[in-house]
């Protein structure tokens, strides 16, 4: 329950602090607003559109966040575009932030309608750092004058106008971010650094496309007016169907992946859902240890197929409980599943993981063997899920693995996995039927 408040907690001061971000701005921008007219109000509102329908766009990345692209693309582009008030001053950062709230509340409003899906969570991520963009560019003073009136003096340094963009757009996406790592360390226990690594490494190149993209927005405006917003935004809808399209086959090889490991379970050689809990075990811990999301997927697949090799035994072992065969047998039903498993040719990190999940940890303790942090983990959560199966107690299932502790399991490990299991007491009591 603890842990469930603090994770709450989080999202809620993230929106507490997006929803404090809104209606400041609201409140400083309702006198301008009723000044801007013409093209100036035009523009505005065609980004508005355009951040509103981004909104609706959504991709969902390798962490398993959603993020709007055109609408964040839209958002930077308008933090850094030069628009001219009444009395030739340019239009204050509440103005923006506010036009890009009612833009990113209506892009959700509309999601919500249509497909009954959507996150507040990515939403408010995304609208403080484009705020951030629009507070720093517009409103902080740098030696005199804001970075909007710097642009203007610069016109003939068009490069330095750039970099500056460049430069507040990378610290917006920082933001975000680490935000969204925040969020995903509270939700998933995993180091709030590792979760930030993860999200630069995941999200890292199309964050540079959106920053790109909104500085290349704003300089284009320049010459070409509004029409840059749609002339730039059109790659990053190129981008979208073509991420859309990826999306689609990793979860089409997931479920493939998903489909290979119940073979043992139809067949009767493991016990039903075997596979499923070992790797949901397996994950925990590794996140729980500070593995990043890549080092996840292999350690999600390898547990998923962990007794592939058992289709290749005459009979099969008791329950599937290959804690209880031999070591030899161990060991072949380890090579035979790699053997199977890289005959697919694209998951040889899987395959070695699978090879080396029966090696006693005294391996690496006497003998200083190289042993895959990924293959430690499978044979702990193998074990637990095997010798939980007699009687549902859990408690003796880790007395028995303690028994082996140093000599057949990491105690990292089990150290992990107890801190894991007693989370799990917390909330929901772990299913091992």
């Amino acid at each position: 329950m603890r842990e469930r408040l603090r994770r709450i907690d989080l999202r809620g001061a993230i929106g507490v602090v997006c929803g404090a971000c809104v209606v400041v701005s609201v409140w400083l921008a309702r006198d301008s607003v009723s000044g801007l007219a013409g093209d100036v109000g035009l523009e505005m509102l065609i980004f508005l559109v355009a951040i509103a329908l981004g909104e609706t766009a959504r991709l969902t990345i390798l962490t398993g966040r959603e993020t709007a692209p055109m609408s964040t693309a839209a958002a930077l582009g308008l933090s850094f575009t030069a628009l001219t008030a009444p009395g030739d001053q340019q239009v204050d950062a509440s103005v923006v932030v506010a036009t890009i709230s009612l833009g990113m509340a209506c892009g959700l409003l509309i999601l919500r309608l249509a497909t009954g899906s959507g996150h507040w969570g990515g939403t408010a991520a995304r609208l403080l750092a484009a705020a951030s963009a629009a507070v720093v560019y517009r409103s902080v003073d740098f030696n005199g004058h804001t970075l909007i009136v710097w642009q203007e003096e610069w016109s003939h340094h068009r490069w330095l106008v750039a970099v500056l963009m460049l430069s507040v757009g990378a610290l917006a996406m920082l933001v975000d971010l680490t935000l969204e790592a925040a969020v995903r360390a509270g939700r998933d226990h995993a180091p709030l650094l590792r979760s930030v690594v993860d999200e630069v490494r995941s999200s890292g190149g199309l964050a540079t496309a959106l920053v790109s993209s909104g500085a290349l927005i704003a300089l284009a405006e320049v010459a070409v007016g509004v029409a840059a917003l749609p002339l730039f935004l059109f790659p990053l809808l190129l981008t979208y169907f073509a991420v859309q399209r990826y999306a689609s086959i990793r979860t089409t090889y997931r479920q493939t992946i998903g489909a290979l490991s119940s073979l043992t379970d139809r067949a009767g050689y493991t016990r039903t859902s075997h596979a499923q809990r070992v790797a949901d075990i397996a994950v925990a811990v590794g996140r729980d240890m500070g593995m990043g999301q890549r080092e996840l997927t292999d350690l999600e697949y390898a547990a998923l197929l962990h007794d592939l090799g058992q289709v290749a035994l005459r009979a099969p072992i008791p329950e599937g409980a290959t804690v209880m065969a031999a070591p030899a047998d161990q060991q072949r039903i380890a090579h035979d599943g790699a053997e199977i498993v890289r005959t697919t040719g694209v998951l040889d990190n899987v395959a070695a993981i699978l090879e080396s999940q029966t090696t006693p940890y005294r391996q690496v303790r006497e003998f200083g063997q190289e042993l895959p942090m990924s293959s430690r983990i499978i044979k702990v959560a193998n074990a637990y899920d095997d010798l939980c199966a007699p009687s549902g107690n859990d408690d003796r299932a880790m007395e028995r693995i303690h028994l082996g502790l140093g000599y057949e399991y990491d105690p990292r490990v089990v150290d992990s996995l107890t801190r894991v299991l007693e989370r799990r007491r917390g909330r929901t009591p772990l299913s091992t039927g």
